[in-house]
């Protein structure tokens, strides 16, 4: 019995490890990997396309009130022309490139004649800014014309540039959107001492009479002449005033410069009332060696009316045709074709405007009023009257030549560089001419 079961465990245990043997073998469980890494492409950005340009208006407008007529007409109708050669010059070669719109946009100036009324000016100027939505505006002349407009500029804050005025106070107002590229008093008045100074000392004046308007301009140049005239060692023996007005009686202010034995007359007349002050001067036997008479022998009025009378006069007009700089020719002889002579004194200065206005839209590249204005403020261009910078007040860093009637003709005489003839001095007695 016990070897049975002796022979009972052995055949168990076998076939315990035959059947262990015949069972599949354990696995093991799948460790999680990464799909296999696929480099992928590089982005790339879509094309690029340039921004749309905003559509372009017709015109870059401009907007001027000018006296064409009344006592400041002889100035406003040289001023005229030469805003409109300039635009019309721009316009021929494609007018102004404005970055904002990518294209050239023609000028279009519109002006009214505000008859040398400042509330009429005034008046014209509102409806250039609410009618032609203008991007600058152009002066016209006269200081107290200038003085009106200006406001109307600073106030509506539109870019205005402006010559054939000289008064300063215009420029410390405090005004950011006024732009003069015109010799203003104090210069005027410096000047005027360099040109005597430069007389040989033994030839030199000493005594000088003052002719002056009342007006504000009157009272400014008048006293900064006086100063500069104690400054420079000359004696001033008669300041004389008269309002602003074609036809006063300069005879008594005549009779006491002749006795207290005048030789420069300094002063500022409108036409005619200068050239009736001339006319009187020769009837009185009175003819200063040196004679600034700024205003009246402007145009060529003075000439035709005066004659041998008119010669020897001098200007301080802020340019003349015969001035060296680039496109001075040309501008000639367009206004010769037309007119049938040069450049007029302030037609010049008034192209240099529309030259500034135009080199400041296309600097700003666009038309917003505020960026055209500082474009105006770092203003550094060649121009028909020279290189322009401007000061902070908005006064203009320009040339101030000196012009001389002589012979009918009025010559460039100062500075020598510049000269288109001699400087005459003396000036010849009345019946010697």
């Amino acid at each position: 019995m016990k070897a049975k079961l002796t022979s009972l465990i052995v055949i168990v245990l076998l076939m315990s490890v035959l059947i262990a043997s015949c069972a599949p073998a354990p696995t093991t469980a799948p460790v999680a990997t990464e799909p296999p890494a696929v480099e992928a492409p590089a982005a790339t950005e879509a094309p690029a396309t340039e921004a749309q340009k905003p559509p372009a208006p017709e015109f870059i407008e401009l907007g001027a009130s000018i006296p064409l007529t009344g006592p400041f007409g002889s100035l406003g109708n040289l001023v005229l022309p030469g805003y409109e050669f300039a635009v019309a010059d721009i316009n021929a070669a494609g007018g102004v490139y404005v970055e904002e719109y990518g294209v050239k946009i023609p000028l279009r100036l519109t002006y009214y004649d505000d008859e040398s009324d400042p509330t009429k000016a005034v008046s014209k100027m509102e409806t250039l800014f609410s009618e032609q939505n203008v991007t600058a505006y152009l002066g016209g002349a006269g200081s107290s014309m200038h003085a009106a407009t200006t406001a109307i500029a600073e106030k509506n804050k539109v870019p205005y540039c402006g010559i054939s005025f000289a008064l300063y106070k215009i420029h410390q107002q405090g005004y950011k959107y006024l732009f003069s590229p015109f010799p203003k008093s104090p210069m005027q008045a410096k000047d005027t001492f360099e040109v005597l100074n430069s007389i040989p000392e033994a030839d030199r004046p000493k005594k000088i009479a003052i002719f002056s308007y009342s007006d504000d301009w009157g009272k400014e140049l008048g006293g900064l002449w006086e100063e500069n005239a104690t400054e420079n060692g000359y004696e001033v023996v008669l300041r004389a005033e008269n309002p602003v007005g074609p036809n006063n009686d300069w005879s008594d202010a005549i009779l006491k410069a002749k006795a207290a034995g005048a030789e420069v007359l300094l002063t500022m007349p409108i036409f005619p009332d200068g050239s009736a002050m001339f006319k009187t001067m020769s009837e009185l036997g009175w003819a200063p060696k040196f004679a600034l008479v700024i205003r009246a022998p402007e145009g060529l009025n003075w000439g035709e009316s005066m004659g041998k009378v008119g010669d020897y006069v001098t200007i301080f007009p802020g340019w003349h045709y015969g001035a060296k700089f680039p496109g001075v020719d040309k501008l000639n002889e367009q206004y010769q074709a037309k007119f049938g002579r040069p450049a007029d004194l302030l037609t010049g200065p008034a192209y240099a405007c529309v030259q500034i206005v135009a080199a400041a839209v296309e600097k700003a590249g666009t038309l917003d009023r505020d960026a055209v204005r500082d474009a105006m403020a770092a203003t550094d261009i060649e121009t028909v009257i020279g290189p322009v910078t401007f000061n902070e007040d908005g006064t203009g860093n320009v040339l101030d030549p000196l012009i001389q009637w002589q012979n009918g003709k009025m010559e460039l005489v100062w500075p020598p560089e510049q000269a288109t003839a001699d400087f005459v001095y003396p000036a010849p007695p009345f019946e010697e001419r």
